[in-house]
């Protein structure tokens, strides 16, 4: 018998009396976390003078902030505060014109009319304030708070300075983001603008004019209320493994700050797969180094047997992006190795940071799932490391696209199938979408990114579009052969392409580490990203693109030597799930969004996955095993 486990789900909850870490609440299953936005808008008396079109800088600040407005989700909360805006001097002069609540656009855009350019810029002590302006997440769930930061000059008030309290904040606060809009500034100004950016966990917009101004105020606002949504249960890991708390198979929050280690503590029996996952979500375009990365190792004993580990980093350098590091522990054939032994594990998850980096906590999402083993008798299909007609030149879809709006993580990924697909996405942005592909079948994929309008100078920039393939049990699968996962974009067309194997339950002992995690069907993650720097490229607020998606061959009813096509069987009236004792359909899983509608926490499929390297779009992952 080949050996194994088939994907009967084991999910779980946190146990009564668990605590958290790092400042979250516990998150509800329904999709975790809300943002919420406070504009701190320079009243100061340089926004008095001409913006070079014959308007003043405020004139064209008002026009900017309706269309921020308009653009925003109805309800998204959001808030209002403003400097320099009630006296001709005064470092204590900022106020909150509106409080942090359900968008109320008429109400915005009267409070922007009303005001008049008259003082000082102090910029620190608006910062400060503008960070209590912003209220804690609703129920203590997890979400981004953005300080949207808009100036035509520095702070000339010295105290508090801007840079210093950026930083605290940044560093203190997980889920805290201070984007800087710089209008029509230079030289010390910018660089303090900057400095708040980068302290801050965001990124500096540069305005030149009124129309850059809408821009980019536009695309900060909208990668707040984009923001990754996250679920699970919260924990709290432990800095040693004795400190470790128990984690039973479901979905969880922790956070994790640069240099850290979190330690959970799992019970492993001696026959069944059990696969972790770590998406470690950092503030989009927040500054990383192109080797920070995420680490995760599952080990036994005294922590001097590793069972697996695996290192996920950016490969870029101009801004984060989510990161997913995952492990495996599946019993060998003969069951001699140490890490086939029940008993007590840890799974380890660990960051790493260089200088300079994004000093605040990252929230990290912990995906934890059992499969039981093959019911015996049933041998499994023969493995399928061959692309065959899914390969680089395969042919895709045409024809016109239809509109989809990708989601924000895994959790709320939108549902695609075979099709041409268009969306628009943000400089600094991932989205996810999610396409089903059952046993005997495989994903194909490109992305094409939008001829745009570039802004002056535009031209002298270069940036990246990228994309990454998940298995349903979130692990990374690399880009092989042919296929082309990232790509510079200039503003110019620029296309990518990913795709799997054929889903087979042997893959997982193939040598290719394109291969090995294509070992069960359900929904596979396509996650594409656009680099942080084309905002310095494109005159749209978000750039076009364009997905063609084909699932390839024949669905089978499940994993076992000569399975019939489920189409087949449907027609002849046989169950399609017969040999799989735990999928739907014959797809090897019990979907998330079933469990969900069951009341159950977040299911997973598992397998093993002793992958040596692989690459995504804008990430390298290395993997070990012992």
């Amino acid at each position: 018998m080949a050996g194994g486990a088939l994907f009967a789900l084991v999910a779980g909850v946190l146990p009564a009396g668990a605590s958290g870490a790092g400042g979250f609440g516990a998150a509800t299953r329904d999709g975790a976390g809300t943002g919420a936005l406070v504009m701190v808008l320079d009243s100061s008396g340089s926004m008095g003078d001409d913006d070079g079109t014959g308007r003043t800088r405020m004139e064209s600040a008002r026009t900017a902030v309706g269309a921020v407005v308009d653009a925003l989700p109805d309800g998204h909360p959001a808030g209002l505060r403003v400097y320099g805006a009630d006296r001709a001097r005064g470092c204590a002069d900022t106020r909150l014109v509106r409080p942090v609540g359900a968008l109320d656009r008429p109400a915005m855009k009267k409070a922007v009319a009303d005001l008049q350019p008259r003082g000082d810029t102090p910029i620190g002590m608006s910062l400060r304030k503008a960070s209590e302006d912003l209220p804690a997440p609703s129920g203590g769930a997890v979400g981004t708070r953005t300080i949207l930061l808009i100036s035509d000059g520095e702070d000339n008030c010295g105290s508090p300075a801007p840079c210093e309290v950026a930083e605290q904040l940044g560093r203190d606060g997980v889920g805290l983001r201070i984007d800087t809009v710089g209008f029509q500034v230079e030289g010390a100004a910018r660089e303090q603008l900057e400095c708040i950016a980068e302290a801050g966990n965001g990124r500096y917009y540069d305005a030149p004019d009124a129309e850059a101004l809408a821009r980019q105020l536009q695309r900060s606002a909208q990668l707040s209320a984009d923001g990754y949504r996250l679920e699970g249960d919260r924990i709290g890991g432990g800095a040693t493994a004795d400190a470790a708390p128990s984690m039973a198979p479901g979905q969880y929050l922790d956070s994790i700050g640069p240099g850290e280690k979190r330690y959970y503590a799992v019970t492993l029996d001696a026959a069944s797969t059990a696969d972790f996952a770590a998406t470690a979500v950092p503030q989009p375009g927040a500054a990383v180094d192109s080797l920070d990365a995420l680490s995760t190792r599952l080990v036994r004993g005294d922590g001097d047997v590793v069972c697996e580990s695996d290192t996920t980093r950016f490969l870029q350098q101009e801004g984060a992006t989510p990161l997913t590091s995952a492990v495996s522990r599946i019993r060998s054939e003969d069951g001699n190795r140490s890490c086939d032994e029940a008993g007590p594990y840890w799974l380890v998850a660990e960051r790493q940071s260089k200088k300079g980096s994004d000093r605040a906590r990252w929230p990290l999402e912990l995906l934890y799932g059992v499969e039981r083993p093959l019911p015996d008798g049933v041998t499994p299909a023969q493995s399928r490391p061959e692309y065959g007609k899914g390969g680089e030149q395969a042919a895709l879809p045409t024809g016109d696209p239809r509109e989809v709006r990708g989601g924000t993580g895994f959790n709320d990924a939108e549902e695609i199938g075979r099709g041409v697909w268009r969306d628009r996405i943000l400089p600094s942005q991932t989205l996810w979408y999610k396409v089903p592909a059952g046993w005997g079948q495989q994903v194909r994929y490109d992305v094409e990114f939008a001829n745009e309008p570039t802004v002056e100078g535009g031209s002298t920039t270069a940036s990246y579009g990228g994309t990454q393939l998940f298995t349903p049990a979130r692990f990374p699968v690399p880009g092989a052969g042919g296929f082309r996962p990232t790509a510079m974009y200039v503003g110019r067309p620029a296309a990518l392409r990913m795709g799997s194997v054929p889903v087979a339950w042997t893959n997982r002992y193939e040598s290719r580490a394109a291969v090995r995690p294509v070992h069960a069907g359900g929904d596979f993650y396509i996650a594409v990203t656009l680099g942080a720097e084309a905002a310095e490229i494109a005159e749209n607020p978000r750039i076009g693109v364009v997905l063609r998606v084909a699932v390839l061959g024949s669905e089978l009813t499940g994993p076992q030597h000569g399975a019939p096509a489920a189409a087949e069987a449907r027609r002849d009236g046989r169950t399609t799930g017969a040999a799989d004792t735990g999928g739907t359909g014959g797809a090897g899983w019990t979907g998330i969004a079933v469990a969900a509608a069951a009341g159950a926490a977040v299911a997973l499929i598992a397998g093993l996955l002793l992958v040596r390297s692989r690459r995504g779009a804008s990430t390298q992952t290395t993997r070990g095993s012992a």
